[in-house]
């Protein structure tokens, strides 16, 4: 009788609450992570930048299209729900790109507290936790946000580098010690975020960082 119950409950639940293709919003599959039309716009292979200090970062995607659409709708309109079916195409990009570095554990770019309370949660940390659960990767918080600053999408590239100069610091030295460590983050513009945020974490004794993000956007 429970398990009869407890299949009950999850059909009421898949018709009350649908898996929906993040990138167009139709029904899907609750075992997929798009429908087989947005797929077949997937991009290959994967997008490979450096962000500042020249640390690799690879994404499946451009911030564009779609692509551009998802993350807008995943970030700014109360959808991290979406965050299990975006993270599927990130960890294919992460397997390509690193192949052969063995990641001790995931963490993600921060947010600042009073940031957080307003958006309600971190889109960069439900991206790492769902990469970390299907790689079987512990996801660890490594760093703080501790100084608010301006969001960087709201300002000129020039002015980038000396927004986040000094707003990250390091939860725990021990935890991040001579591990190998895979940062998350939704975008990739200019690379300032996720360069200072690694150059942290190297700093603390760190063995190696990497990165790798939903969507990069390409600089003409």
């Amino acid at each position: 009788m429970t398990d009869f119950i407890k299949k009950l409950n999850e059909s009421i639940k898949d018709i009350l609450f649908p898996v929906r293709c993040p990138y167009c919003e139709s029904v899907i599959f609750k075992t997929e992570y798009a429908c087989e039309d947005c797929k077949k716009k997937f991009p290959s292979p994967a997008i490979i930048k450096y962000a500042v200090g020249g640390y690799k970062c690879t994404s499946p995607f451009p911030y564009d299209g779609i692509f551009k659409k998802a993350v807008k709708k995943f970030k700014f309109g109360n959808k991290g729900g979406y965050a299990k079916q975006l993270a599927f195409p990130m960890v294919q990009s992460i397997l390509e790109s690193y192949q052969g570095v063995n990641f001790d554990l995931i963490t993600c770019v921060p947010m600042h507290k009073k940031r957080l309370r307003k958006r309600g949660y971190n889109q960069a940390e439900l991206l790492a936790r769902e990469c970390a659960k299907i790689m079987n990767i512990p996801y660890c918080d490594t760093l703080e946000k501790f100084k608010e600053n301006r969001e960087q999408h709201s300002i000129k590239a020039s002015e980038r580098a000396k927004n986040v100069k000094g707003v990250y610091r390091i939860i725990d030295k021990e935890l991040v010690c001579d591990k190998n460590i895979l940062i998350i983050d939704d975008i990739i513009t200019t690379g300032h975020t996720l360069g200072e945020c690694a150059g942290t974490l190297i700093k603390s004794g760190c063995n190696s960082v990497n990165s790798a993000v939903l969507c990069s956007v390409i600089m003409n």
